[in-house]
């Protein structure tokens, strides 16, 4: 069956809405995609003063930002399907929303409530993607490695390196997925300093000088010495990692230098920690690299000289891929959601099964809202009283 739907993705650099209008076709069980149609709709200063500092709002405050959110991500879904001719073509939305909260273990709040894009769109949403799983005493992130593993079946490793760097490994028993470090997020405040929203092709870092005192200081962090599964919330790069790095002195470009090298040793010790516990062997390995980061060819040079020891390869796919592949998996996972998938899943986020895409139909209204466990909005059915089927143009 082919399935055509409007992913939605917000991440922790603030750069942007990011959209994607994939078709995904899945047969025998092996899955295929495609991008028809992407962009990133930059935030305007308002905007992203208003999610910075969205963690210290007071309740009623944080509830009307979940809504206003919800419905400018709406009016900004409505804006793309105008601008890429997608009238009638578009049979779901799986809509991420913005990080304020995550507590590994404890909650994970994503803002951006999906009945109010539904309104904006009249089309069903999925939205609230990580409660469950944490509910269920995962981590709630990575959040990325079941579509991955769908979607790019002939890779080891993934490295994603957008606000925070994440790695996964794809075994043929096992899955692994954990954050790494602080990546552009911490690197874009640097950055910034100089008057420049990001450092291009790690310019900047390039042109610096590696402190080894701070970068061992940055190394010996409490976070590194853990075995995964594990995450990071944004605030260890900003509120943590960020004032640490200013308060040693240094100029910009040497900052910039120091922190590009932790990133890049962090991203290596991450792989032999995987290596070794998995019992891997050096040299058979593709390690399939996506987000801004991926663009930072300083810090790529880094990270692949660090992974020299390991053998694994480093493969930059297309750029819509790069930009966009978080969007395109969130769009996946609704699919996912909406064909019920319930699957013994590999340990993704510290849980042993993917009941992440576990819900019954639900025929009845009253039972709908007093059963599921994520935001799961019928925009069709609430206006119609229609029973759930397929909403995906043939």
């Amino acid at each position: 069956m082919l399935y055509r739907v409007i992913g939605v993705m917000s991440g922790s650099s603030l750069d942007g809405l990011d959209l994607a209008y994939v078709e995904f076709e899945e047969k025998g069980g092996k899955w295929t995609f495609n991008i028809v149609a992407s962009n990133c709709y930059a935030y305007d200063e308002q905007w992203e003063n208003r999610l910075k500092t969205g963690r210290d709002l007071k309740a009623i405050d944080f509830v009307s930002l979940d809504a206003e959110y919800g419905h400018y991500i709406g009016s900004q879904i409505n804006r793309f399907i105008q601008e890429k001719e997608l009238d009638y073509k578009v049979g779901l939305i799986a809509s991420h929303g913005h990080t304020l909260f995550h507590l590994p273990g404890k909650y994970s709040v994503q803002i951006g409530n999906g009945a109010a894009i539904a309104a904006e769109t009249s089309l069903p949403v999925v939205s609230d993607l990580r409660s469950l799983d944490v509910a269920l005493g995962g981590q709630g992130a990575p959040i990325v490695p079941m579509g991955e593993q769908l979607l790019f079946p002939e890779f080891g490793f993934f490295l994603n390196i957008g606000g925070i760097s994440n790695l996964s490994f794809k075994g043929e028993q096992c899955y692994d997925a954990f954050d790494v470090c602080p990546a552009n997020r911490v690197l874009n405040q640097l950055a910034q300093q100089k008057h420049v929203p990001f450092d291009q092709d790690g310019a900047l870092a390039a042109a610096g000088r590696i402190n080894e005192d701070l970068l061992e200081q940055l190394n010996q962090y409490d976070y590194y010495q853990k075995d995964y599964p594990k995450s990071l919330a944004n605030e260890f790069g900003t509120d943590v990692i960020y004032p640490m790095l200013i308060a040693s002195g240094l100029n910009t470009e040497d900052l910039m230098a120091t922190y590009t090298e932790h990133i890049a040793i962090q991203v290596a010790l991450a792989i032999e920690k995987v290596m070794t516990k998995r019992s891997l062997p050096n040299g058979q390995f593709k390690m399939l690299v996506t987000g801004g980061g991926a663009y930072n060819t300083y810090l790529i040079s880094r990270i692949s000289q660090h992974l020299l020891p390991f053998g694994v390869e480093i493969a930059l796919p297309e750029n819509e891929i790069i930009e966009y592949k978080e969007a395109m998996i969130m769009a996946l996972l609704g699919v996912l959601r909406w064909r019920e998938l319930k699957r013994k899943a590999p340990k993704f986020s510290g849980l042993n099964y993917g009941w992440l895409f576990v819900t019954p139909f639900f025929h009845d209204l009253k039972v709908f809202f007093h059963t599921i466990h994520w935001r799961f909005t019928l925009i069709r059915f609430l206006l119609n009283n229609e029973m759930l089927g397929s909403p995906f143009p043939s």
